[in-house]
């Protein structure tokens, strides 16, 4: 199958950034063929699917590097509750959720997703295997973790029968194209060193596995941490073998220069949940300084409980915003570099740098196009903050990902809509019952 999309604003996120106002691009198969600049050359014109976009954006799909899918289905559940965590969500989760409810809540994340312009994720949660089977039906990219912790998780009552479900992950995507799997301790505090240990281990053994953990997060977490082991979530992460080459950390809130300086030797990637990071109060990433030390930030929606929406959008103002309020400077983190970490850099997070987040030849053809047509993207001076300032999930008309439409004229190509929607809907009705069960016992 051979593509050609023409008279479009490319915005290539290249090494050198090359942006082509009349562009074009050929998408053979899964891969980006060719592309530049003008008339299409003769040579290119012959395809099986010719498109004139209008002179709307193409830019590589986005990178959401840190996720928990099947959470859509707590989305706005007691927001104004201090203790919403024990009150309902660890209840309901032991109670309710089963593969099905993770296939259901997995889609919503997916369809919500890919129409938002996003087309990898890194997950983790529980019942990985139906997370990493319900992206591969919608045709997303993902690297998709089991969830290890001792809070008492629906789908393992030890942390060996965890272990075994890291294995049935691994095995079933093992040889996939686009579905990776990773072993996913939640945090130093709900593991433990002998665990973490354990995972440094495993992925010493295994090493298409990737590591994903909630690493200094909060301040409860640097009180754990010193008073059960004397030291700091990254010291103890760290002697316990899990700060490995390619491994995601997620916020990252609390770090010490010298911190950073640590996890940049170690090769670390940072998922950066600036919304959801807000919304709970805990502060900013020092996400300039780890920048600068040269460890990848990619951007991250978190779980849609804790940040509520799925698309990136919803991150690219926040993220530069905040950044400006740590450094007291509209010159912090400039647009450029939030769309960088929305795409190549958020590819190079999770290891797949080689394969998508810009628009090069050879690459996966993992595509989006943004219309320019709303009112309030005009005029434009500068693409990347009309992007980051002005653009929502909605400007997002058509996904491509491995040279596959997922998304036309904002329509799932893979998902149906309502069906999708339906379902939620019929779980959250069960959630209801069980929400009013525990507010009247309480």
């Amino acid at each position: 199958m051979r593509t050609l999309l023409h008279n479009a604003r490319l915005l290539t996120m290249n090494e050198t950034f090359d942006e082509h106002l009349c562009g074009w691009i050929v998408v053979e198969d899964a891969h980006i063929a060719a592309m530049g600049d003008g008339p299409v050359p003769d040579m290119h014109k012959a395809a099986d699917e010719i498109i004139d976009v209008n002179g709307d954006l193409i830019m590589p799909g986005m990178v959401n590097t840190h996720c928990h899918m099947p959470m859509t289905l707590f989305r706005g559940l007691g927001e104004d509750v201090d203790d919403r965590l024990y009150r309902y969500i660890l209840p309901l989760e032991k109670e309710a959720i089963t593969p099905d409810v993770v296939r259901v809540g997995s889609n919503l994340a997916a369809l919500e997703m890919m129409l938002g312009g996003v087309t990898t994720v890194a997950d983790m949660y529980w019942f990985e295997q139906h997370v990493g089977r319900a992206l591969d039906a919608a045709g997303m990219r993902g690297v998709v973790g089991q969830t290890l912790a001792d809070f008492d998780p629906p789908d393992h009552n030890t942390f060996h029968e965890g272990f075994g479900l890291v294995d049935d992950l691994r095995e079933e995507f093992r040889h996939h194209d686009r579905i990776s799997a990773s072993i996913a301790p939640h945090a130093p505090y709900s593991t433990g060193p002998k665990v973490m240990e354990r995972v440094g281990q495993y992925a010493a053994d295994h090493p298409d596995v990737k590591i994903q953990m909630h690493l200094a997060e909060m301040k409860s977490e640097l009180a754990w941490c010193e008073k059960n082991h004397q030291m700091r979530p990254v010291a103890l992460a760290d002697k316990a073998g899990i700060l490995r080459s390619g491994a995601i950390m997620a916020h990252c809130l609390e770090l010490t220069p010298e911190e950073i300086e640590v996890m940049a030797e170690r090769k670390i990637g940072v998922a950066h949940n600036a919304r959801s990071n807000a919304k709970a109060g805990r502060g900013i990433a020092p996400v300039e300084a780890m920048r600068e030390s040269g460890l990848p930030v990619g951007l991250a929606s978190d779980g849609p409980m804790s940040g509520n929406t799925l698309d990136l959008f919803s991150q690219l103002a926040p993220a530069s915003m905040f950044a400006k309020l740590l450094g007291q400077s509209r010159a912090c983190l400039p647009a450029r570099d939030v769309v960088q970490m929305a795409t190549i850099e958020g590819a190079r997070v999770l290891g797949l740098a080689d394969k998508i987040g810009s628009i090069e030849q050879a690459k996966h053809a993992d595509l989006i196009r943004v219309s320019l047509d709303a009112p309030r993207m005009n005029p434009i001076f500068d693409i990347y903050a009309a992007l980051v300032f002005s653009a929502s999930p909605s400007d997002v008309l058509d996904v491509m990902i491995d040279g596959q439409w997922v998304v036309t004229d904002r329509r799932s190509q893979t998902l149906e809509h309502q069906k999708v929607l339906g379902d939620a809907r019929q779980v959250t009705e069960q959630f209801k019952k069980k929400i009013s069960r525990i507010d009247t016992i309480s």
